[in-house]
């Protein structure tokens, strides 16, 4: 899925018999889901927004950082997102640093540190957890989809949805320009680095080709960068395969209202939501996930959870253990 591909219904002989025995449970008590419900409903507006509150600070604060470091000369940080020096310590984008490489056709000591410290950093934290924490494009798309929605919901305009195979088609396109043409070609387009630069150093003209991907996605296509173009969100994806923050998705406490394929900025890793597409009880929402808290905020029942490995409890997971002994 994370290179393009639709998810997979699953047969019958797929299922697990603790999932046939979680749905025979609910068929039981169909009073229990109303039940459920109510008592998620008196809870939301508590925890309403929580994470991405959480995560809007978090973006505006990391990106305020370079600003205020580039300001005031204070020297703590320098340069931009695509690449920056902590202290003295060089940082690199990976997308970046693959097309530098590409186009100079060499490794630079600094930029394989730079980069290798990156790609650790999100492994830690999930990968495309860049994307929705600290990409300044995210927030203004986030802005852009809310503007769509209200206007798709007022039947002003449709939305268009693209090939999600078209972002791999793309971080290939641009690999090969980098290494024919030998110039970062991609860094001249990415609204990452525009925003980025452009916070810290002033307004460029190059500001006009994010308006466009802004106003296209308002009015055309739904989150169309980050969903199906963005070669940085496919790198970091990449990364975060293996990583140990996941959105974790139970079944018990499921009820399948889908208000977390509704919110989601790449509703296919939420697939097993759907009833009768879960083949496990408890499933780690795939690579392409952003991490963003947008479902596990508006998951009514808790069934949705951030589970870091080692760390998190496993009660869901013992509990399969259980009955499967």
């Amino acid at each position: 899925m994370l290179l393009g591909g639709n998810p997979v219904r699953p047969t019958p002989d797929d299922f697990s018999a603790e999932v046939v025995t979680v749905h025979a449970k609910k068929r039981a008590a169909p009073g229990k889901k109303k039940k459920l419900l109510e008592i998620a409903e008196r809870d939301r507006d508590r925890n309403k927004n929580k994470w991405r509150r959480r995560r809007i600070i978090t973006l505006l604060s990391l990106n305020l950082f370079f600003v205020v470091s580039y300001v005031f000369d204070v020297q703590l940080l320098e340069g931009a997102l695509t690449a920056s020096r902590l202290l003295g310590f060089h940082m690199a984008d990976l997308n970046s640093s693959l097309q530098v490489t590409l186009a100079y056709r060499q490794m630079l000591v600094n930029l394989v540190i730079g980069t290798a410290t990156v790609a650790f950093i999100w492994w830690l934290f999930g990968g495309r957890t860049f994307c929705s924490w600290v990409c300044p494009y995210h927030l203004l798309a986030e802005i852009a989809e809310s503007i769509h929605k209200r206007l798709h919901s007022a039947k002003i305009i449709r939305d268009h949805a693209l090939d999600r195979r078209t972002r791999t088609v793309a971080w290939v396109v641009f690999s090969l320009l980098a290494w024919g043409t030998g110039f970062t070609v991609f860094e001249i387009i990415s609204p990452t680095g525009i925003i980025s630069r452009a916070l810290i150093y002033g307004p460029t003209l190059a500001l006009l080709w994010v308006l466009f991907l802004l106003l296209f996605e308002v009015f055309y296509s739904r989150r169309a960068w980050c969903r199906y173009l963005c070669p940085i969100g496919l790198m970091y994806g990449v990364v975060g395969v293996t990583s140990p923050l996941k959105v974790r998705w139970s079944i018990r406490e499921c009820q399948h209202e889908l208000d977390c394929q509704k919110v989601c900025l790449v509703p296919h890793v939420l697939h097993h939501i759907v009833k009768g597409r879960a083949t496990r009880t408890v499933v780690n929402v795939g690579a392409d996930c952003t991490r963003c808290g947008l479902c596990v905020d508006a998951c009514p029942t808790g069934s949705l959870r951030f589970h870091f490995t080692g760390i998190s409890a496993d009660a869901e997971v013992k509990a399969e253990e259980g009955e499967r002994s």
